[in-house]
């Protein structure tokens, strides 16, 4: 049987910079994913993904996304590709709505340069955006976005590089504590054993992690690329990604880049949710409707013909933060559920982090907000 000294389960987003972490550090690391590298079935895919400094979310994850933003940078270097994009970035939406007074305490706790704008200042900067009467907007300059499926083929490429093996369309489908304080999996294919275990499975982390079934719920949200009326204020340069606040519901943009069209999403979409294997990936005419309603509502000059429809998933924990953690009473599990539709910009540190818990034990990161205990009793964090 062959061992190795670690196992990463699952290599998207955080797998797949996890392994990275390991290999240039010369552990020997299997990668274990059940579908393809990259794939189209979980969180990671529809080209880019925000990454921004101003995280309403909650102040202790700035730190973290700082050194982020350094691994990205380390990262696009050593690949030879540029996988982090800055646009700037504003967060809108009603003055006292979580958006804006989360990102404005973020800025102020952090010391990040800011500027707050009406909605008639919002427009003359940005004349894609028409923000409701008496929204504001928050703009942090170093916003932007991280190419999400070149991220990952980056990541893989360079751990295989760096020693790792990587085996994709081997599904894991069980594991077990060993007598000597390692563990031992089963896949689809066959049974391996190691000294650490890191689940990084994303919507399927409930089937691996029984503590997790009720906690880490997969939704089904769609992503949609509609052409522009007016193309010049959607284009790179001229239009920031954006998180805005909206009667409809919370909303996430990008400018044009990658494929045709702008870029699309409604937090919660049409609020689906269960198990990921039950959800479509196929869009409807009713999650378009819903996309174009913001779309008419916020950007009315992106109001032209659909180009391009993704199905995508989330996978939410009650308090929406991060599981970041080991395993009660089992030291070499590590759980990695950086999720609840804001984790992708965090897989360069993440990737630090878990090579970090599962050589050393410990991260020099503050994880308290991501501890599994939150939830002890049923609590909701």
């Amino acid at each position: 049987m062959a061992h190795y000294d670690v196992i990463v389960a699952g290599v998207g987003a955080m797998g797949s910079a996890a392994t990275y972490q390991l290999a240039r550090r010369g552990r020997r690391v299997l990668g274990l994913e059940r579908f393809d590298i990259p794939h189209a079935m979980g969180s990671s895919h529809g080209v880019n993904r925000i990454i921004r400094l101003a995280y309403f979310e909650h102040p202790l994850y700035v730190p973290l996304l700082r050194r982020a933003y350094e691994l990205w940078r380390e990262t696009e270097t050593a690949f030879g590709e540029q996988l982090l994009h800055v646009t700037g970035g504003l967060d809108a939406g009603p003055p006292d709505g979580r958006v804006v007074s989360g990102s404005l305490a973020a800025c102020r706790e952090h010391g990040l340069a800011h500027e707050l704008m009406d909605a008639g200042e919002t427009a003359r900067r940005f004349p894609a955006y028409r923000l409701a009467e008496g929204h504001v907007a928050n703009f942090q300059a170093d916003a932007g976005f991280v190419m999400s499926e070149r991220a990952i083929v980056a990541h893989v490429a360079m751990a295989l590089a760096a020693g790792a093996e990587i085996h994709g369309r081997e599904a894991l489908t069980g594991w077990e504590p060993t007598a000597g304080g390692g563990v031992r999996v089963t896949t689809t294919r066959g049974t391996y054993e190691a000294e650490r275990l890191i689940l990084s499975t994303g919507a399927w982390i409930g089937d691996h992690v029984p503590e997790l079934a009720r906690l880490a719920v997969p939704e089904r949200q769609v992503l949609g690329w509609f052409q522009p009326l007016k193309p010049a204020p959607f284009a790179l340069g001229a239009f920031p990604v954006s998180i805005v606040e909206t009667r409809l519901g919370s909303c996430y943009q990008f400018p044009v880049f990658g494929v045709p069209g702008f870029k699309i999403g409604l937090y919660n979409h049409l609020k689906e949710s269960g198990h990921a294997d039950a959800l479509s990936r196929e869009p409807t005419r009713a999650d378009e409707a819903a996309l174009r309603a913001v779309v008419r509502e916020v950007f009315p000059e992106a109001d032209g013909p659909t180009l391009a429809l993704r199905c995508c998933l989330f996978t939410n924990t009650p308090d929406e933060h991060f599981v970041v953690d080991t395993l009660p009473g089992l030291p070499q599990v590590i759980v990695a559920s950086p999720c609840s539709g804001h984790g992708f910009k965090f897989a360069s540190v993440m990737g630090e982090v878990l090579a970090d818990l599962a050589t050393t034990g410990h991260s020099m990161h503050d994880l308290s907000l991501f501890r599994l205990a939150r939830f002890a009793n049923g609590g909701a964090g």
